[in-house]
Order: structure tokens, then C-alpha cells, then sequence
């Protein structure tokens, strides 16, 4: 059992056979938060957010424009303060994730909308607090953010997301720029065409650009070009029927992260280096101004910086029909803090994480305590044959989809998230308690509705 320094923070290392993240070791992290327990990388944190600014601002030049972290992959407020200090901005999807930044004192200047189904109590708050951007995403949306808008008095700046008809090779469920999704304004069927005309007729909305998002945890660039490729045919289209360019180009994130040995996480330095050849190309064979160009790393920032801290509870040894015998390892978290096995079939890579072992390793599957027959985090992995109750084992790249995804299924509470930096650690989301679920319960008098 290696450990894969890809994988994990960059201020993650072995000492003594104990995992040790941000100059923290796993046993006094474990001892005193208690499990299972996010542990998040402060630092590498910061550096993936100035990374991906960096990157855009070096490929771009005058025509960068913002880095939108994607709050979806996890927020919290204290790291909405991190991006804020990082000087970039944040995309939110719902009103609980406005909310959040908000609450961070996060400049609304530089906070996005999205959403394909965003409430009316979701816009109001947006264009009240003075959001930079909505991204509408259907043409009922359209009427609704300029009736709001001019209830306010305002205009409101908005992109369109559209729908370049690509096929990213990624889950089907975190593919989103293909024909047939819930997303955006398909370019092919003219739709998209549609919702910028009615855009521009509409006294109480500025169309600044376009937008798109051809998916998540995408390692092939082919995808990201090809999407390029057909918005900016679609921006000189635009230029052609109404005398004017649009401005903004905002493509997305979806940049691919290692969980798992032999793979390897986007560089943005790369990432940018590609795209803004194409765009810069493209814009030239269109004759077009080279737009201003944000993107929105989610899980590119997040995953790699944290790690889940599990307790081992109980073991067994399985007989197979086949033959053989397989380790069951179970833990004390599982499907509540990391749906994305049971729900993707993602990978993930493991290690003993509070001493050394010097038995043979043996095929296990780790698993969590829910009552589910796919409640599975790992389902082949090689570990240590001697691992028992009271052990602890350490899963890297959990910062995206783990607590932001994390439910209180069988009634279990959410962990904590806990910071580490430079030897020190803090408490940035407290573990909710079983007060705190039955705090939900009310004892209520029926009440005639008519």
C-alpha cells in the first residue's frame, strides 16, 4: 500500500507510517474532531484558486475575465472568505449558496446565478443584492428576470447558456452539453437564436455574452474545443444579424481531478494555455474582437484538497462463489459523506492512515454502516490484512460532492470540516448532533386548509 502523493493535498505526506495533512497528524485530528471528519488543506486550497487565476489572466491578457469558483462542489463561509481574498469570484446555483456568500460579505460584483430552474425568491434575492451576472437558462426565465428586474428599477446583466450539442466522455450524469438535457439553448435546433432575440427586445435585460458547460471531471480537451469552436461561430452569427458583438464568453468548468492511480489533474497553466489558442484562432477566422473569457472550476480547486478521515468499526472475511476470500472493511461514515460510488460508480484510493503495517495485503472492499447493499466506497482495493476495529483510514480527493452531497440518510449527522494550515486546525462546519436532527420534529394541531 503506496501512498500516492497525486491524490492527496500537496501538503500531505507519510511520517512514521501516520498520514499527516497540513503538519497535523491523522491519530490528534481524528482524537479531537472525531470521525468520520473532512479534513481540508487551507493552503492548497488558496494556491488551486490562485492557480486557476493566474492562468486565465497569463493565456488571456486583457481579455481574462473571471474565474468563477463552482460553490455546487462544496461552500462553506469561511472558504467563501478564501475565494474573496483570492480576488475571484463565485458562482452560486441556488439561494442557499447565495446566501452563503453573502453572509461572507462577498462582493455581489463578482457573483454569478445559475440554475436551470431558479425560483422567483431566488432572482429577487440575486437582483436585489446586485449580482454581476444571471445566466438564464430557459425562455420562461427570461420573462421572469426582466419583470423583476424592473420591479427593482434596474437592467440586469445576463449570459444564455446554450447547448453546443458535445458529447463529453464523462458519467451520463455529469454530461450536460449534449441535445437531449435539461440545461441551456440547443445552437442546432435555432433555440439558442430565439432566446438571444427576445433577450435583446427586453428593456430590462442586458445580453453581455454566452455561456456554457459541457460537463464535469473531464480529462480529454477534444470536448472543451469543439464547445469553443461552436459558440464562437454562434457569437459572429450573432454579429452578423445585429450589428454588434457580444462581449463575454464564459465556458465553464468541468476540468477532470486524480482520485485514483494513472490519473492526472488538469494543469490550468495547460488547460488555459489550449483554450485560449483556440478562442484567439477562431475569433480571428470569424474576424471577431477576442471576447472577454471566464471559466468556473468547481472540483478542480476543491477535491484535491481534502481528505476523509474514516474509524474502522468491523471487518469480516467473505467467501466468494468463485473462490477466494474478500476483506469487508467498514467504517464509520460511507454513503451520507460520499454518494458519488453508489450514485456515479466514481473511484477512489485508500490508505491506512494512523500506523505502519508490515502484514500482507489482501482484497477488500471498504464500506460504510447504512443499510444499503451499495453503501461501497471502494469496491477492489488492496489493503493491509491485519487493518481492525479502531484503525483509521484516510480517503483523498473527498473536497468535491462529499459534504456539499452529504444527506442524513439512516438519520446520521453530517461530519465536520475541519482546516488544517501549518500545524494548526480549526472547525470551518461543525458535525451536526442528533440534537440538531431532532430539532426538524414538530408536534403540530391539524389545521383546515381551504
Amino acid at each position: 500500500m503506496k501512498f500516492l502523493q497525486s491524490v492527496f493535498s500537496i501538503n500531505s505526506e507519510m511520517v512514521n507510517g501516520e498520514l499527516v495533512i497540513g503538519g497535523c497528524k491523522s491519530s490528534l485530528l481524528a482524537k479531537e474532531f472525531g470521525t468520520p471528519l473532512f479534513i481540508i488543506d487551507e493552503n492548497d486550497f488558496n494556491t488551486r484558486l490562485k492557480s486557476w487565476k493566474s492562468a486565465l489572466d497569463r493565456h488571456f491578457g486583457a481579455q481574462a475575465g473571471t474565474v468563477y469558483y463552482a460553490s455546487k462542489s462544496f461552500i462553506s463561509i469561511e472558504v467563501a472568505k478564501w475565494i474573496s481574498s483570492s480576488g475571484i469570484g463565485i458562482d452560486v446555483c441556488s439561494g442557499g449558496e447565495l446566501a452563503v456568500a453573502l453572509a461572507a460579505n462577498f462582493d455581489p460584483a463578482k457573483i454569478e446565478l445559475h440554475g436551470n430552474n431558479k425560483s422567483e425568491a431566488e432572482i429577487r434575492s440575486a437582483i436585489k443584492a446586485g449580482v454581476a451576472k444571471i445566466v438564464i437558462d430557459s425562455h420562461q426565465e427570461i420573462e421572469r428576470v426582466n419583470r423583476i428586474a424592473k420591479e427593482f428599477g434596474v437592467i440586469q446583466t445576463v449570459l444564455i447558456r446554450l447547448t453546443p450539442g458535445v458529447e463529453a466522455h464523462t458519467h451520463e450524469f455529469i454530461s450536460t452539453a449534449h441535445e437531449d438535457v435539461k440545461f441551456g439553448f440547443s445552437i442546432s435546433s435555432g433555440d439558442a437564436t430565439k432566446a438571444a432575440q427576445e433577450v435583446e427586445a427586453l428593456a430590462n435585460l442586458h445580453l453581455a455574452g454566452i455561456h456554457c458547460h459541457i460537463g464535469s471531471q473531464i480529462f480529454e480537451s477534444e470536448g472543451f474545443e469543439t464547445a469553443a469552436t461552436r459558440l464562437i461561430e454562434f457569437l459572429a452569427q450573432f454579429r452578423d444579424r445585429n450589428s454588434r458583438e457580444l462581449p463575454e464568453l464564459d465556458l465553464g468548468g468541468g476540468y477532470g481531478v486524480a482520485y485514483v492511480e494513472g490519473e492526472t489533474t488538469y494543469d490550468p497553466d495547460l488547460a488555459m494555455s489550449a483554450i485560449a489558442s483556440l478562442v484567439k484562432d477562431q475569433c480571428a477566422k470569424h474576424k471577431l474582437v477576442v471576447p472577454t473569457v471566464s471559466i468556473e472550476p468547481g472540483r478542480a480547486i476543491s477535491a484535491p484538497t481534502t481528505t476523509t478521515l474514516y474509524e474502522v468499526g468491523t471487518t469480516k472475511n467473505v467467501t466468494l462463489d468463485e473462490g477466494g476470500i474478500r476483506r469487508y472493511i467498514a467504517v464509520d461514515g460511507g454513503m451520507s459523506d460520499n454518494i458519488r460510488p453508489a450514485l456515479y460508480g466514481a473511484e477512489y484510493s485508500a490508505l491506512l492512515a494512523n500506523r505502519t503495517s508490515t502484514s500482507s495485503e489482501i482484497s477488500s472492499r471498504l464500506v460504510g454502516k447504512h443499510c444499503e447493499s451499495g453503501d461501497i466506497i471502494i469496491r477492489e482495493i488492496d489493503l493491509p490484512s491485519d487493518i481492525g476495529p479502531g484503525d483509521l483510514i484516510a480517503i483523498p480527493t473527498t473536497g468535491a460532492y462529499g459534504r456539499s452531497m452529504a444527506s442524513n440518510y439512516n438519520h446520521m449527522p453530517r461530519p465536520a470540516v475541519v482546516a488544517v494550515n501549518d500545524g494548526t486546525a480549526r472547525v470551518i462546519l461543525r458535525r451536526e448532533t442528533q440534537e440538531d436532527l431532532l430539532s426538524l420534529d414538530v408536534t403540530e394541531a391539524p389545521r383546515v386548509i381551504n
